[in-house]
Order: structure tokens, then C-alpha cells, then sequence
């Protein structure tokens, strides 16, 4: 396949610019030159047979004043020849005259027209003298007196020539200065977008410092408030990059560690006590759970994002679900003293993927757990409305501030980046809630209030 071959958005310009003066200035030539011509000669035509009616209407004393004024309005020349054989002739020594004496072709048109017997009648032919189309008209004005006007169908007067003459140069001129002004014009255009286009090239390597200056050209201004906006966004998006991969190295390297260590323990010493032996056995399942709900969340989060994960819709019990993701709290409530309070009908019947939304449910639950205040306590509500179950989960720790509450569904955002390890926690839960009530196109939210609390809610459609 051909590639096609590119140049520079000045080279364009440039080269735009520079086609269309071109153009325009081919198009005046050719309407001086060619055009002017053929306006020339029909309006000279048209002159002719207006001035042969004009002629023709006029009584025998006024025909010699009639005649002088049309040869002094018009570039013609005319010859009246009366019963005695009279020739009269009216501006011959116009530039191209052909009724001198000495041009033979016009003699034998003249004479063809007498001897025809004619009223009116018009010869067109090339005045070999001058090389240009003329025109010549004979007129019976009566039974023995013959009038000939004669015209060139080509200007030849001296100003028509040298104007002729200096429109050339004036092309040439003007076609220098078109190219001047199109290079001036084209990098005038062109330059903010090369600086804009050297900069978003910055911006792509990872220099998140540029800035996008305005140009006065809106679209231009446009695009470089765009490109600041994905400035920002991808500033924050590599922070949040940088903290993923820490925290995701900490969750790694934790459980990872205790493994190691309680294995070598396992190897060298607890190997003679079997009771010490399976409370360490125990440890290491723990944290290979801990690492296997971390690499579930990220494939789970992963196969959302990229919109591969398909619902399961089905009819069921939300107050039945939630209380079964409750029973798994059982030892936290009863060795760290949590409390969970409850507030829901008897039975509350909605569609959805069951597994998705109890996952919703868990984060949710794990994150107020991690986030409560000392009381330790959690609120669960489930709310009928008018059409949908509303579902706050409550905690009374901190709050979040309203500038931070934007990027708390980000992953691995964390407002005071400590983990907080009451529970199992990867640090996805909040970026899973999220792919997963989009998908499901449920309303969700936050309310918080510093110092007293955060409430998180989702509304299910029913």
C-alpha cells in the first residue's frame, strides 16, 4: 500500500495561498487580454448598427452634422460618396483606417456593395495593413448616394496598448507580492499550531509542565484549552499510576513476606509442634487469600474497564443478599467490636446480577469498616421510593473533603494513602463499585460531612 507523502502544515499553507493568487492573478490576465477583446468587439458591432439606423432616419441637410458626430463619439470611420461621385471621408487618419485609397480589399468591398444594389450589408475580414479583425458597412442612403463605416474589432489606441502592455508587468509584480504576503500570512497561521504541536509532542513524553498559550484564533484557543484539560487529566492519571503500582507492590510484598517467613518458621522450628505448625499453615492460607482476592480484583476490574464482563440479570432478594454478605462481619463483630445497624423491609425483590451486586455490597461495606470512627459502628439502609430501592451504607469516621470526592472511585485512591487492614482490602473496591453500577446504569453517589461521616448509596431500578 502507497503512502502517502507529507509535507508540513506551512509547506500547505504556503502552497494554498500562493495556488490561489496565482489563480486569481491568470484570471485578470486572461480578462484583460482575451475577454476585453471580445467585449471590445461586440460592443463595436452593436455601436455600428446603432449608429447605421441612426444614419439611415437622418434628412439630407443634417446627414454631414450626423456624420461628424458619430465618427467624433466613436473609433469610426466613414466614407460618403454622393450622386456626383463625391467622396467625402470623416476621420481616416483613425488608427487602422481602411477607407485610404491605397487599400485594395476594402476598394473591392465597397464596390461589390454598389454593384449589388444592397440596402445594408456588413463585411467582416482582417485588415492585412494593421493584422486585426475589422468590420466594414455599407449603407444606401439613397438612390445614388453610398455611406461605408468602417471599424476595428481590435482597440489599437496607444493607451489600451501600453495599459496592455503594463498589465503584464503589474502580474509579474503582483506575483511577487503574492508570494510574499503568502508566506507572511501562512506562517502568521500556521506558527501557534507548530508551537501547539511542538508542545502536545512534550506533553506526550511525559512533560506535564507545558503550557498552552492562546492565540486569538478561536479554534486554535479551542484545541489548547483541550490539550490543558488532558494536561491535568494525565497528570493525575500518572500520579494515580505511581500510587497504584506502589500500593500494589505493598499488597504484593506484605503477604508475600509473612509467607516466606511463616514457611521458613514452618521448616526450622514449628515443624516439632503441630499446633504452632497449623496456626502458621493457617497464616500462609491467609495471606494467599489476601493475594488472591488482590489478583481477582485487578482481572475483575481489568475485564469491566475494557467492557468484556457481561451481566447476569436475574430476579432475587436484596435483603436476603445482604444479609448473607453480613454473616461473613460474624468475627470482626464479635473480636474488634464492630457493630453493624440495619435498617430494611422484610423483603425487597429486584433484578440484577446477583454476583456483581453483592461484590458492590462487600467493597462497600469493607471501605465504611475501614473508614469509621472509633465507635466502630455501620449503618445499613435500604429505602423504598417510588421506583427503586435506595441503599446507603454509613460510616462515621473523618469524611472526605468536596474537592477529593471526584477521584475517590479512582483506583488506589487513598486520602491519607495508608492502607487500613480491619479487613481484606486491595484498594480496587470503590473503581469496581463504580464499572459495575455503570453497568448495570444504576444512580450511585457520596455524602459526606468532615468529622462526622461518609454515606455512600446506589439506587436499583425496579
Amino acid at each position: 500500500m502507497k503512502t502517502k507523502k507529507k509535507s508540513s502544515i506551512q509547506v500547505k499553507a504556503l502552497g494554498y495561498l500562493l495556488t490561489f493568487n496565482i489563480v486569481i492573478i491568470i484570471l485578470l490576465w486572461i480578462c484583460e487580454i482575451s475577454i476585453f477583446d471580445i467585449y471590445y468587439e461586440k460592443t463595436q458591432l452593436q455601436t455600428m448598427n446603432e449608429n447605421i439606423d441612426k444614419i439611415r432616419h437622418t434628412e439630407i441637410d443634417k446627414l454631414d452634422t450626423t456624420l461628424q458626430e458619430i465618427v467624433y463619439n466613436n473609433d469610426i470611420c466613414i466614407a460618403y460618396t454622393d450622386e456626383a461621385n463625391y467622396i467625402a471621408a470623416y476621420n481616416t487618419k483613425m488608427n487602422g483606417c481602411g477607407l485610404s485609397n491605397d487599400n485594395h480589399k476594402v476598394a473591392e468591398l465597397m464596390l461589390s456593395f454598389i454593384n449589388a444594389n444592397d440596402e445594408v450589408k456588413s463585411f467582416q475580414f482582417v485588415n492585412e495593413d494593421k493584422q486585426v479583425e475589422a468590420v466594414l458597412y455599407g449603407v444606401k442612403y439613397s438612390e445614388d448616394r453610398y455611406i461605408f463605416l468602417y471599424s476595428n474589432l481590435q482597440d489599437l489606441s496607444k493607451v489600451t496598448l501600453i495599459v496592455k502592455r503594463q498589465l503584464m508587468y503589474i502580474c509579474c509584480m503582483g506575483l511577487l507580492v503574492a508570494i510574499i504576503i503568502s508566506i507572511f500570512l501562512s506562517n502568521k497561521i500556521t506558527d501557534p499550531i507548530t508551537k501547539i504541536t511542538k508542545k502536545a509532542k512534550r506533553l506526550g513524553n511525559g512533560e506535564y509542565d507545558v503550557s498552552f498559550d492562546e492565540s486569538g484564533i478561536t479554534e486554535i484557543d479551542e484545541l489548547a484549552e483541550t490539550l490543558t484539560q488532558a494536561k491535568q487529566e494525565l497528570a493525575k492519571t500518572d500520579e494515580l499510576r505511581r500510587d497504584l503500582m506502589a500500593n500494589v507492590s505493598h499488597d504484593l510484598k506484605t503477604p508475600l513476606t509473612m509467607i516466606k517467613a511463616y514457611a521458613e518458621m514452618i521448616r526450622d522450628i514449628s515443624y516439632k509442634d503441630k499446633d504452632k505448625m497449623n496456626e502458621h499453615l493457617n497464616i500462609i492460607v491467609d495471606e494467599t487469600d489476601r493475594l488472591t482476592i488482590l489478583v481477582n480484583d485487578i482481572l475483575e476490574l481489568s475485564k469491566m474497564q475494557s467492557k468484556k464482563a457481561e451481566l447476569n440479570i436475574e430476579q432475587f432478594d436484596l435483603i436476603e443478599e445482604i444479609n448473607t454478605i453480613l454473616q461473613k462481619y460474624q468475627i470482626i463483630k464479635e473480636t474488634e467490636s464492630y457493630k453493624f445497624e440495619v435498617n430494611m423491609p422484610e423483603k425487597a425483590m429486584i433484578k440484577a446480577d446477583r454476583k456483581k451486586l453483592g461484590q458492590v455490597i462487600y467493597n462497600l461495606i469493607n471501605n465504611a469498616i475501614n473508614y469509621t470512627g472509633d465507635d466502630k459502628r455501620v449503618t445499613i439502609n435500604v429505602k423504598k421510593e417510588k421506583k427503586a430501592y435506595l441503599v446507603e451504607i454509613i460510616d462515621t469516621g473523618k469524611g472526605i473533603k468536596k474537592d477529593e470526592i471526584p477521584y475517590i472511585w479512582d483506583k488506589y485512591y487513598k486520602k491519607d494513602k495508608k492502607h487500613q487492614r480491619n479487613v481484606i482490602s486491595t484498594g480496587l473496591g470503590l473503581s469496581i463499585v463504580k464499572q459495575i453500577l455503570e453497568q448495570h446504569r444504576f444512580e450511585y453517589g457520596v455524602k459526606s460531612v468532615l468529622k462526622k461521616g461518609t454515606t455512600f448509596y446506589f439506587k436499583i431500578k425496579t
